[in-house]
């Protein structure tokens, strides 16, 4: 379909529920607390946070609600063509940006790293691998992420994979097929999670096909839950709902995870999501919300190349329980202002920029 051909309608952005967005900033803080614990704590069990990995798993059900939501009822006006260019214009910005800055952690972080241990050419085909989300899991310093420079990007590269797949299958297939591939997908993720001891796999070379089994699930689940219209009136609010989120992250990290990790998967984040689309949201904590949802996806996308610092410092100064404390509230408001600068100066405008060149035809 030509561009010229589509009307303002079918491009535009469908009003938020805004309680959801809160709930995907407190999902991706969550996710950035986590990473720095897991440098101090290598045993989980010992980690405050030591669920926070389960943020991406909500993030995926969430995911799937919300592009049913935004695309079950135009994607077949639009074509599949322009659903991609939606996607590629909301999401890659940040994928460049965070892989830039891994790269620029990399080479000169001033606490240690090894940049010198590789080649001109194998350094631009990591950081080039990372630009296309193409998986290039090579660094053993850095536990075969799959995208070195930018770790969190993994997640990136399968809720791609599951745009394309809604694109091309999910969107034209009725309820009860949907809910029998989530059905078989909840299956898969027990197996996952049984074989493992966690779901905390899908992020480097040898857990990477345990990536496929959390989106499948979750998207379905998410794209599931708009569809069959779970949607809970509450009024919990977007304070009572943040909490009943927090607990599924501050949950107790244990030998009992193959049983309780799913249970959470499963169940608890699409009625957290049911509940979420369906909750009150009080004018005092709407800014709040707006806030948190609009800074998630920075947050989420460019934290990393901080953490690999402070895992260098770490290992280098050792900081008291006390100290760690200050340092990782300290660097998360940072990361918070940095996401902030990052989006309004970077993203925001490079989105404006490029939706505009679509609706004119030229993209």
């Amino acid at each position: 379909m030509n561009e010229t051909k589509l009307s303002p309608d079918i491009l535009k952005t469908k009003q938020h529920f805004e309680i959801l967005d809160g709930l995907r900033g407190v999902a991706a803080l969550a996710v950035v607390v986590f990473h720095f614990m897991e440098v101090a704590y290598s045993d989980y069990s010992q980690d405050f946070i030591g669920h926070g990995f389960l943020a991406v798993d909500f993030f995926f059900c969430l995911s799937g609600f919300v592009i049913g939501y935004a695309y079950d009822d135009r994607i077949g006006k639009m074509g599949i063509i322009e659903f991609f260019k939606s996607r590629i214009i909301r999401l890659h910005p940040l994928v460049i940006f965070g892989s830039v800055l891994g790269l620029l952690g990399f080479l000169f972080d001033p606490f240690g790293g090894h940049p010198e241990l590789y080649s001109f050419g194998k350094t631009a085909l990591i950081f080039l691998t990372s630009l296309f989300l193409i998986p290039y899991p090579v660094m053993a310093d850095r536990y075969f992420n799959l995208f070195s420079f930018n770790a969190p990007a993994w997640s990136l590269f399968w809720e791609y994979v599951a745009n394309i797949f809604y694109a091309f299958i999910l969107y034209r297939i009725g309820r009860r097929y949907l809910l029998l591939l989530t059905i078989l997908s909840a299956a898969v993720v027990c197996v996952v999670c049984y074989r493992a001891g966690s779901l905390m796999g899908g992020w480097g070379k040898d857990s990477f096909w345990d990536g496929l089994a959390r989106i499948s699930y979750s998207f379905l689940a998410g794209l599931l839950v708009y569809r069959s219209n779970w949607i809970i009136k509450n009024k919990l609010g977007f304070i009572g709902l943040a909490v009943l989120l927090a607990l599924a992250f501050l949950m107790p990290f244990s030998k009992w995870n193959w049983l309780t990790e799913p249970a959470v998967v499963i169940f608890y984040f699409p009625l957290l999501v049911a509940l979420g689309a369906g909750a009150t949201l009080t004018q005092g904590v709407k800014k709040i919300c707006s806030f948190s949802g609009k800074i998630s996806y920075p947050l989420y996308m460019t934290h990393y190349a901080f953490i690999w610092m402070f895992g260098n410092y770490y290992a280098s100064h050792k900081p008291g329980p006390a100290q760690l404390a200050l340092i990782i509230i300290v660097s998360t408001t940072i990361l918070i202002g940095v996401a902030y600068l990052v989006m309004v100066i970077y993203d925001i405008p490079v989105r404006k920029y490029l939706s505009s060149k679509r609706k004119q035809g030229q993209l």
